[in-house]
């Protein structure tokens, strides 16, 4: 057997390997406490449009719903992404509506979706929550942020696909509604 066709695997049962290259390792992350300023601080980087609501919680729309990013908890350790959908079914439809939360509860791990009445109709939420009591780092809370928007938005889209009378999203800048 050529020494050039002694490559991969079968170079390495036969003691030819050549040494792995070398890969320029980035040091770690370290943690840090979770603060508002931090989450304002990834929508701001991403181009995200959002205000502060008059509870001091960030919030902002995604394809037509609304979404808030809360720090719960005694000290604020614990992130929440929460979004409304932008529709409202009427109490009657509370089977349906039901029935599509509990098969995306039972199918899924984010976010977690949950319908409550409100003003005699049926509003539909997402949430993903963390606690985040030892810190986060930022590439981190990158992924939370994203996954809580992402999630959130997938199952409004889905469940505008399946529950009827869909109109189309609100479009337009966030206000503090």
């Amino acid at each position: 057997m050529r020494p050039e066709a002694l490559t991969g695997w079968i170079s390495r049962v036969f003691g030819n390997a050549r040494p792995k290259p070398t890969v320029a390792s980035t040091p770690p992350e370290h943690t840090t406490p979770l603060t508002r300023d931090r989450v304002a601080a990834y929508l701001a980087g991403r181009g995200y449009q959002y205000l502060v609501d008059e509870d001091g919680d960030l919030t902002g729309m995604w394809e037509g719903s609304r979404f808030w990013f809360l720090l719960l908890g005694d000290h604020h350790e614990i992130l929440q992404v929460r979004g409304r959908w932008h529709r409202t079914l009427p109490v009657l439809q509370r089977p349906s509506v039901l029935l599509a939360a509990n098969d995306w509860n039972r199918e899924r791990i984010w976010p977690k979706v949950y319908v409550r009445e409100e003003d005699d109709e049926l509003a539909l939420y997402s949430e993903v929550s963390v606690d985040l009591e030892h810190g986060v780092t930022d590439t981190q809370l990158s992924q939370l942020l994203a996954c809580g928007l992402g999630t959130g938005v997938q199952m409004f889209t889905a469940l505008d696909a399946v529950l009827p009378g869909s109109p189309p999203p609100p479009t337009g800048p966030p206000s503090a509604s």
